[in-house]
């Protein structure tokens, strides 16, 4: 049986994540109690294995706080149970938050008398600490949207095998903020920089024309060998601790030449060894 809880903040995405992994084939709950976790899946043991072999279980904040607290600790007793068990955990900046309140007009699960929708969402951040602390896998969908979180839960959750390490490299620009969801940063912006070029500045790293030029730069091949060595020396320490997913994020100034590129030729290089290599270019989605 593989076990993947869902949980995050209110409004950043839990349901598409959930229904996402239905229409995948995969038994989801929503909003299931966590106290009720372990009798679920004593439940799910007991079913014909068909029915529950791939099932998602959404737990947020509408749980009560001692229960919200003691998630990590089953999470752990189901593994020594034999359960592959992970957490994936979604989460957005306030800003996006409250844009996305503003337009559905839904009301904030925490939203009280006396308790307005930005204490609502502090709250729920500091409720959910114990979860987002112990996640194998955070994204940050503050500047995702719908078809993308879609496409990145098929690609890192549905496609990543049990036992397998699912790799994702980001290309970001610093201008927009730093991936909060990255386990390494890389910053590319003392490179030679391809946007003062004027006919590549409107180009991205993935233009044949914008390759040749950090390709004709030794520092650009430097960064990305000593990027390569790093992250070699690391995916085993990963395996061996049985972790799932891992984040590279490269950054440059606007995430639209240098970070680009690096990326591109990062996952091409890791994808030939490693299963479950994703590239995602967060700057180039914001702005298609």
């Amino acid at each position: 049986m593989r076990l993947v809880i869902v949980s995050g903040l209110s409004g950043s995405g839990k349901s598409v994540a959930l229904n996402m992994l239905e229409d995948l084939g995969w038994y989801c709950i929503d909003n299931l109690p966590a106290g009720l976790l372990n009798a679920f899946v004593a439940h799910a043991l007991r079913g014909p294995q068909s029915v529950y072999a791939r099932t998602a279980v959404g737990l947020d904040a509408r749980n009560e706080p001692d229960e919200i607290a003691g998630i990590p600790q089953m999470v752990r007793e189901l593994r020594r149970s034999g359960i592959s068990c992970e957490i994936i955990y979604l989460h957005a900046d306030e800003a996006s938050l409250l844009r996305r309140y503003g337009e559905t007009r839904r009301r904030h699960p925490l939203v009280r008398d006396g308790v307005d929708l930005k204490e609502a969402i502090a709250g729920e951040s500091k409720l959910l600490e114990p979860v987002s602390y112990s996640a194998d896998l955070v994204i940050d969908t503050s500047r995702t949207s719908v078809h993308e979180l879609r496409e990145m839960i098929r690609a890192r959750v549905e496609q990543r095998r049990s036992a397998r390490l699912s790799i994702m490299f980001e290309s970001f620009g610093f201008k927009q903020g730093i991936p909060s969801g990255a386990d390494f940063v890389f910053d590319a912006r003392t490179l030679p920089n391809p946007y003062w070029v004027p006919e590549l500045k409107p180009l991205t790293g993935r233009d044949a024309a914008v390759v040749a030029f950090l390709e004709a730069e030794p520092a650009v091949q430097a960064l990305l060998d000593d990027i390569i060595a790093f992250i070699e020396r690391r995916i085993p320490l990963y395996v061996e601790n049985n972790r799932g997913y891992l984040t590279v994020a490269v950054g440059c100034t606007g995430g639209q030449h240098r970070s680009v590129y690096l990326v591109e030729r990062l996952a091409a290089h890791f994808a030939a060894r490693y299963p479950g290599v994703v590239a995602r270019h967060a700057a180039l989605t914001t702005n298609s």
